[in-house]
């Protein structure tokens, strides 16, 4: 029974993404796929002085971004794009439990002080998916699942 999986794809780090889609793609070929970005919110105080169009162009620029990333994956025909704003763990635990997700897959950056073991959005979500989450560290062959 192929399963739903969720990408989280953070365009800035468009290579450890690709990797976590690889995994994705291993832990079951025929899954649904779902990649999601999720746009940090823009402080209201700044927010207030932006001209509007600014914000949608912001928006159309992420989802030329994002299918282009999918188009380079190959995934562009079999993947749903996702695009949500808001605080990256909580638009991601969202989306899961919104379209029933079995499991997601993200990446994570080598930890610094603040962030101890996992990314702030991957520790978050690890602790707080009602589905199984598969961490993808940053190095290739070391990866952390919970």
């Amino acid at each position: 029974m192929p399963r739903t999986i969720i990408v989280p794809v953070d365009l800035s780090q468009q290579d450890a993404a690709a990797r976590a889609l690889v995994e994705a793609r291993q832990y079951d070929p025929d899954g649904k796929l779902i990649l999601l970005h999720v746009i940090p919110p823009v402080p209201n105080f700044v927010a207030a002085e932006l001209p509007d169009d600014i914000l949608r162009s912001r928006l159309v620029q992420v989802q030329k971004a994002l299918r282009a990333f999918a188009q380079q994956a190959g995934v562009a025909t079999e993947a749903d794009v996702v695009i949500r704003e808001g605080h990256p763990g909580r638009e991601i635990l969202g989306c899961a439990d919104e379209v029933g997700a079995d499991l997601i897959v993200m990446a994570s950056h080598d930890p610094g002080w603040g962030d101890f073991l996992l990314g702030s959005a991957a520790a978050f979500v690890m602790r707080h998916a009602h589905c199984s989450v598969f961490v993808v560290r940053q190095h290739p062959g070391n990866s952390v699942a919970g």
